[in-house]
């Protein structure tokens, strides 16, 4: 490695916004997180809901009528097809060469 041109990377306290402090390796001075493996729900196998603003509420809200409005608009796929409308017949057929009036 050339001299001079690498940062120094220095053992550093680690700090997450559930108190839980650990040391590893880094350029920076100390290091803040907002969450680490000792309150991620991945690691400890509890689930925690956040909701930010109001968002299910809102989403609750936006789609309370959806059932009111059901059945308006397009058809969703693989949804059965219309019965066909019985098409006007002609009374006579025109013989052929010739065009009806």
């Amino acid at each position: 490695m050339k001299k001079d041109i690498h940062p120094n990377f220095k053992e550093v306290t680690a700090a997450c916004a559930c108190g839980n402090e650990f040391k590893t390796g880094s350029v920076l001075d100390s290091i803040r997180v907002e969450i680490c493996s000792a309150c991620h729900p991945f690691f400890t196998g509890k689930q925690k809901l956040i909701d930010t603003a109001g968002r299910v509420e809102r989403f609750q809200r936006k789609y309370a009528n959806v059932s009111q409005t059901a059945g308006r608009g397009k058809r969703a796929k693989g949804a059965a097809k219309p019965a066909p409308k019985p098409a006007d017949q002609p009374a006579e057929a025109a013989p052929e060469g010739q065009a009806q009036p």
